[in-house]
């Protein structure tokens, strides 16, 4: 720290004072949540956190002045917070900020217009990333970290307030994707739907009406929500729309989007191109496609092997795994299309033999009886389209279509 007179600090705290009453007095949103931005590193803020180190008399300056005494329960606990951020004591910065943010509701819930929301969403992010940080701290000295689950119960007061009528509710939005943040990390997304609820089912919220970046968001999270509940068709639609809708200047968002639809796209037919793979760093998924495209049930088995952490983090793991009858699929198609090239008026009669034996160049051991079972399952799942002739150990493949096509559907469940 650069060495600071106890003028320099006095001058310093009064700007800031200053800054925050006049925010409020001509309702200057963009200057009054750069107040808040702990997490930004300002020069304004750090410079003003020195000062505050220095002076120890700042709660007199807010005392003195009606403009600021007014909004002591915000600036306190800020001023505070702000000094513990610096010495990086995130625990007590967090405990602090809390209470700035529990006034500051109180104060925009009697404010009439929406003139402070972009504060709001300034103090809905600090909150929850200041909690993280402050849960990461209480975790390395051996606590149990508590704080994220306190933001969540914080931002649905926010939310609660937001969701009413007037300009307000546009904010509603924001304030959820920070929710299904907060949910996602502590692994209770089961929370997530009562926010849903509000959202989709409230008569008060037009989904249109809300920022496209908030719009992106929600229907991320929801769309991953939607593939850990094996819905794929409205987890298709859901990502898709964050994709199409997503800044394509903001790679990583499309990158961790693509993570998720991906492997949809996978369970409905539809395969992405190497060069996707390449450009958003996803060759995770590369053999995994080899495999549909070879019909090679081995090769995917060594890419779950090989990436089984990844996949298993992410929560793509067991959707991946179902996507192994489609590649049996594809080696019964392939076997089916030489058939026909060596003998068309026979093609359509597919020994089971014929099938251990392809099985076995590709190292996969397996007798009649278990590729029979493999073929009932295709068939009951409108994978093939066929019957058995049991007493011959032949699969007879329909002359019409005998492998459909998923057309954007998932395989029957």
């Amino acid at each position: 720290m650069a060495y600071l007179s106890m003028g320099e600090s006095h001058r310093r705290i009064t700007e800031f004072l200053n800054r925050f009453s006049d925010a409020v007095s001509y309702q200057n949103g963009v200057s009054f949540k750069s107040l808040f931005a702990l997490s930004s590193n300002s020069h304004f803020l750090l410079s003003l956190a020195d000062a505050l180190s220095l002076f120890n008399d700042a709660n007199r300056l807010i005392n003195q002045n009606e403009n600021f005494s007014q909004f002591a329960d915000i600036i306190v606990p800020l001023f505070r917070s702000l000094q513990h951020y610096k010495q990086t004591n995130f625990v007590e910065a967090y405990n602090a900020f809390e209470k700035t943010a529990n006034a500051f509701v109180q104060e925009f819930r009697n404010w009439e217009s929406a003139w402070a929301l972009e504060a709001l969403f300034v103090i809905v992010y600090e909150i929850r990333v200041l909690a993280e940080k402050a849960d990461r701290q209480l975790a390395s000295n051996g606590k149990s970290p508590e704080k994220l689950k306190g933001a969540g119960s914080l931002l649905m007061k926010v939310f609660g307030i937001l969701a009413g009528k007037g300009a307000k509710r546009v904010g509603a939005l924001y304030v959820t994707c920070q929710l299904f943040k907060i949910y996602f990390k502590l692994g209770t997304v089961h929370l997530c739907r009562s926010v849903i609820r509000s959202i989709e089912t409230a008569r008060i919220f037009d989904f249109e009406e809300f920022p496209k970046r908030d719009k992106v968001t929600y229907m991320y999270y929801t769309g991953r929500l939607e593939v850990f509940n094996e819905n794929f068709p409205s987890a298709d639609y859901k990502l898709s729309y964050a994709l199409k809708h997503c800044n394509p200047q903001h790679e990583a968002n499309i990158r961790m989007i693509l993570k998720y639809l991906i492997p949809v796209k996978l369970s409905i037919g539809i395969l992405p191109n190497h060069g996707l793979l390449e450009k958003y760093n996803l060759l995770e998924y590369g053999n995994i496609v080899q495999a549909l495209k070879r019909g090679d049930p081995r090769l995917l088995r060594c890419a779950l092997q090989d990436h089984e952490d990844w996949f298993l983090r992410s929560g793509v793991y067991l959707v991946l795994e179902k996507i192994e009858l489609q590649v049996y699929q594809r080696l019964v198609k392939k076997i089916y299309i030489i058939q026909k090239q060596r003998d068309p008026a026979r093609a359509h009669q597919v020994k089971l033999e014929v099938i251990v034996k392809a099985l076995k160049w590709l190292d996969i051991d397996m007798d009649v009886d278990e590729v029979e079972c493999i073929m009932a399952i295709l068939i009951y799942k409108n994978l093939v389209k066929g019957y058995f002739a049991h007493k011959s150990k032949v699969a007879v493949l329909s002359k019409q279509d005998p492998f459909p096509k998923l057309n954007g559907k998932p395989v029957n469940s």
